[in-house]
């Protein structure tokens, strides 16, 4: 099989990431406005539970065949390969029937008693539908990772965003009427839908997969000896990812909660919330697709590099992977901090959007870096490490909800994220650093990449001031960011942060 790289696996998912995203936006646009941050608040305390259910039945059997077929594939061991994904799709598939009948079953329940909004228990239903698939799809992309085939899972994600779409234009003038309970309903029914499109391709893609490439080899390993791997694997990423989102799911739930003792009523709550978690948080996240995507092809390049020892490999590519992350992280910042309420009035027609933007700006070097240095951990094996990382992280954001926000509000929690997020990049970085032996160059890493974005915020808000002539503020806004990411790179190339040496590097390293 042709071996791919992080770069090609990388464009390619950003790619996809970036088409999604902006897919994504639409909906939520179109969605904030139809029925308001609160029924966006309310869509927001559904998706912790199907992210906690992802989390039993997928999250850790996906990373697990992806990172185990990078080996496998790297040893040329091709019926391994198949027979840890059977195995791990069975479990996988299995743990999320059994979910999807109890959650169908104490909808009402869970609703009313841990969610505390009844209008939340039709929504749960229809999601409860989708489980089986989801996993199912979730373990047959987790294979085509870890062969660094990257363009299945992009298609399929592209393929799952517009069937969701889709759904939502046809059905929203039947449903929104009828209340925010049936507008969420009909959000939730077109992700179930998208979830079933997108394992329809997948699967199918794999069949054609595995025949075109002739891998129907007896494998080595015994149905224990694989059930070993994958477990010994599996298990503690998942403890991992479940206690992750147990204790997201908590904090989504005691944030509007906290906000009513703090002295909003309930609607008011709500819908800050939504404000903060459905709206300004993915804005906030969205120039990090290319970052998920490096993450995501991390795991495997990594694993196989550590594989077959090449250590040097591994250092290249940690090394330029945290360069990239870097200029994002500090770039966004800039972006937020100069046209956060722009952003706001123009993408959302809220100001209020604006103000958490600016709060929430500080917070991308170490948000981003997040992303990227789980992405390293995870190929490196420190699944155990991250696992505890992420219970601090909860328990230090569940801490300033707890006790600040009923005190200073939603400026507490955003503090709390600030605090959160800066301690657990340094511990990791400090993780890999000792695994790795790698010396990170703070001047090329921090300083550069700060004084360009300063440059360019600055350069960039003259311009824009110029453009005063041009009544569409979309095309002002639109002009304005071209301008600060054309400056940001000619400045990072100048003052030698980028140059042609780095990308050879990346390119010899793959």
């Amino acid at each position: 099989m042709q071996k791919k790289g992080i770069i090609q696996g990388a464009v390619i998912l950003t790619a996809a990431n970036l088409i999604t995203r902006i897919l994504g936006f639409i909906y939520r646009i179109y969605m904030s406005n139809a029925i308001g941050a609160e029924g966006m608040g309310l869509y927001q305390l559904i998706m912790p539970v199907y992210m906690l259910i992802w989390s039993i039945s997928s999250s850790g059997f996906s990373t697990t065949i992806s990172k185990l077929t990078a080996q496998e594939n790297a040893n040329k061991n091709y019926g391994n390969m198949g027979r840890i994904l059977k195995q791990s799709l069975f479990t996988s598939v299995f743990i999320a029937a059994v979910l999807s009948i109890i959650m169908f079953y104490l909808s009402d329940y869970t609703s009313l008693c841990i969610l505390r909004d009844v209008r939340c228990s039709l929504s749960l239903k229809i999601l409860s539908i989708c489980f089986p698939f989801m996993a199912a799809g979730s373990c047959i992309r987790g294979y085509f990772f870890g062969l660094q085939e990257t363009s299945v899972p992009a298609v399929s994600q592209v393929l799952e965003q517009i069937t969701r779409m889709a759904l939502i234009y046809f059905l929203a003038g039947f449903f929104i009427p009828k209340g925010i309970t049936y507008a969420c309903a009909v959000a939730v029914l077109g992700m179930c839908i998208g979830e079933i499109f997108s394992f329809i391709y997948v699967f199918l893609s794999y069949r054609f997969f595995k025949k075109k490439n002739s891998l129907n080899k007896k494998p080595l390993l015994t149905s224990s000896q694989a059930y070993i791997m994958i477990l010994s694997m599996a298990v503690p990423l998942t403890l991992n990812r479940v206690t992750g989102s147990f204790l997201s799911t908590v904090e989504n739930i005691l944030i509007p909660q906290k906000l009513k003792e703090f002295g909003l009523n309930t609607e008011a709550a709500i819908s800050l919330y939504g404000e903060l978690s459905g709206m300004a948080a993915p804005l906030l996240m969205f120039p990090s697709s290319l970052l998920t995507a490096v993450s995501t092809t991390l795991v495997p390049a990594v694993s196989e590099a550590k594989a077959v020892k090449n250590i040097k490999r591994i250092k290249t590519t940690v090394s330029k992977s945290m360069l990239l992350t870097a200029i994002m992280g500090i770039g966004s910042t800039g972006i937020f901090i100069t046209y956060s309420y722009e952003l706001g009035i123009t993408i959302y027609s809220n100001s209020n959007i604006g103000f958490l933007l600016r709060l929430l700006s500080i917070i991308c070097p170490f948000l981003y870096l997040q992303v990227t240095l789980s992405g390293i951990l995870n190929g490196l094996g420190q699944q155990l490490f991250i696992f505890r990382t992420n219970l601090l992280a909860s328990f230090i954001n569940i801490g300033f909800i707890f006790f600040m926000v009923p005190k200073y509000g939603i400026t507490a929690y955003i503090i709390g994220w600030f605090t959160t997020s800066l301690i657990i990049s340094l511990i990791s970085l400090i993780k890999i650093k000792s695994e790795t032996n790698i010396r990170l160059n703070i001047i090329h890493l921090i300083l550069k990449p700060g004084l360009s974005a300063a440059a360019a915020c600055l350069i960039s808000k003259f311009i824009s001031k110029k453009l005063l002539f041009i009544s569409s503020s979309l095309a002002c806004l639109c002009i304005s960011l071209l301008s600060f990411g054309i400056i940001y790179c000619i400045l990072l190339i100048l003052s030698g942060c980028l140059n042609e040496d780095d990308f050879k590097n990346i390119i010899k390293s793959i």
